[in-house]
């Protein structure tokens, strides 16, 4: 029996040709097999391979497939705002394009789900690097100790929300790293429950991650700076 839930569901992709493919398909079979509405957005942020050719082709025969496209690379934070803007359905929802989620485990996320609660996954075990493992656990700390959130992984890629809860927040000005981050310290300060469940992670087979690229982290500490500023003012 289809769910009576009309979802958004946003894909931000930077150079995802090998991978772009198999997450799309495998997000399409799930929604139609599971909700009576859905669309799926996907957002080229700049992608130099043939990320927009492949996903241009499956949207030509599927009408709930949206392209958009940057013309050049803006960032994950700006891609997330691109297609959290043009999201047109009651909830949102926020998964990468790498293949290192499975979509399926939004099942135990619906039952959750109502107008005052954003639900957001947390990586029960991280698929990641020894390295990256660390920045992201110093990152969690520095968010805490400079602006009081307390969440288990606030980046991870598997987030669902009311639309109206990006409405409410009313502008998200990072448009790098702390994009995430921003969206759920002012989730909290307009009121709203943030639940969190585990979900599975998966190896990256295809392409390379830019989470630790030094101009990602020296954009994020940036952004902090100009966020902080913000909240006090």
């Amino acid at each position: 029996m289809k769910r009576n839930i009309s979802l958004s569901v946003v894909l931000p992709a930077y150079n995802e040709g090998e991978n772009i493919e198999k997450t799309l398909s495998g997000a399409i079979s799930y929604l139609e097999n599971n909700l009576k509405e859905y669309e799926v957005i996907v957002v080229n942020d700049g992608s130099k391979d043939n990320t927009g050719e492949i996903v241009q082709e499956l949207a030509s025969s599927d009408p709930r497939v949206i392209l958009l496209n940057h013309h050049h690379n803006q960032g994950y934070g700006a891609a997330l705002r691109t297609g959290f803007e043009k999201a047109s359905l009651e909830y949102v929802f926020l998964m990468d394009s790498d293949g290192q989620f499975d979509i399926s485990e939004l099942d135990k996320f619906f039952p959750y789900l109502d107008e005052s609660t954003v639900v957001i996954g947390y990586r029960g075990k991280r698929a990641d690097s020894f390295i990256r493992t660390l920045n992201a656990l110093l990152y969690h700390v520095y968010i805490r100790i400079v602006f009081g959130l307390k969440a288990r992984d606030i980046d991870c890629a598997f987030k669902v929300f009311p639309r109206i809860a990006y409405e409410r927040v009313k502008s998200i000005r990072s448009g790098g790293a702390l994009f995430s981050a921003e969206f759920l310290i002012k989730l909290k300060r307009v009121g709203y429950k943030i639940k969190e469940l585990p979900v599975s992670h998966y190896p990256r087979l295809f392409g390379k991650q830019t989470g630790a690229d030094i101009n990602v982290i020296f954009r994020m500490f940036k952004d902090c700076w100009k966020l902080r500023n913000e909240l006090r003012s």
